[in-house]
């Protein structure tokens, strides 16, 4: 049933395309007084699966669902109808027509399609919006990968530039597309309420392009901020409660996520002191 509904959606979305491109050669062909012979969802080669004829045009749906067309008097067109064209011109036919009346016929699909893609566009970023966090607001700074420790970047570092590219929207991805693709030389970071600016090595864009899937240089470094504390485990046991923020294991920091699990995965099995911020 799953497959059948999923076939049944493709074809209701392929249907909406090609009805709106062609109704694009369709009307324009008609407010120019040109004859539409046909106008068809999908191809019918053969026979079809429906038709009915209105007025000088047969509306009908195809078996073979490549696409559609609209067949318009004296123009060659999907039905290849070559002999149309052997006859003497007449008023009605796309051939009759000036050059920029043919011309609107002809882009008018393509100018629905444009049309309907930035229509598509508009409506997802209507209803989904496009949520990010501006640079300033990451306060806490960046967390480093060992390739970007490698070349000159800290936890904690606030990436602001690279380039002469200033980052207004945290994420690595506009910093490495600067470096592969338009070989940027620099990048520019807030360290400790200073600007600093780092030279990266000459080979970068290829140690990027190698890298995995995955945060290349940094990624988002958080606090170890207690969301909710399951009342099982030992930490609801020790005291922990949610809305806490741990500082330290044992007097080692360990205030964001990598610290912690680095000083938290050496203490396995034994007993440890937190310093907690309530």
């Amino acid at each position: 049933m799953d497959t059948i509904i999923t076939v049944c959606q493709v074809l209701l979305s392929l249907s909406i395309l090609v009805i709106l491109h062609e109704c694009g050669h369709f009307f324009p062909a008609k407010w120019f007084k040109t004859r539409v012979e046909k106008f068809y969802l999908f191809f019918d080669p053969w026979f079809s699966l429906f038709k009915v004829q209105k007025g000088e045009t047969e509306y009908g749906i195809g078996w073979l669902p490549l696409g559609g067309y609209v067949k318009i008097s004296g123009m060659i067109d999907e039905s290849m109808d070559k002999e149309q064209m052997e006859g003497p011109i007449q008023p009605w036919e796309f051939r009759a027509k000036p050059a920029w009346q043919r011309l609107i016929i002809m882009l008018g699909g393509v100018i629905v399609n444009f049309i309907l893609g930035i229509l598509i566009f508009a409506m997802v970023a209507w209803i989904y919006g496009d949520t990010f966090f501006t640079t300033e607001a990451i306060k806490d700074g960046i967390r480093t990968t060992e390739l970007g420790r490698e070349i000159g970047f800290r936890d904690g570092d606030m990436v602001m530039k690279v380039g002469d590219v200033s980052i207004d929207k945290f994420g690595e991805g506009k910093v490495i597309t600067e470096l592969i693709i338009n070989q940027a030389k620099t990048v520019g970071v807030k360290r400790d309420d200073q600007m600093v600016t780092l030279t990266m090595p000459d080979d970068i864009s290829n140690r990027l392009a190698k890298q995995s899937e995955g945060a290349k240089i940094y990624t988002l470094r958080m606090a170890n901020d207690i969301l909710n504390v399951s009342e099982d485990l030992n930490a609801a046991k020790s005291g922990i409660k949610a809305g806490d923020r741990i500082l330290a294991i044992d007097g080692q920091p360990a205030e964001y996520r990598k610290e912690f699990t680095e000083v938290f995965n050496s203490l396995r099995g034994k007993t440890a002191t937190l310093d907690v911020l309530r």
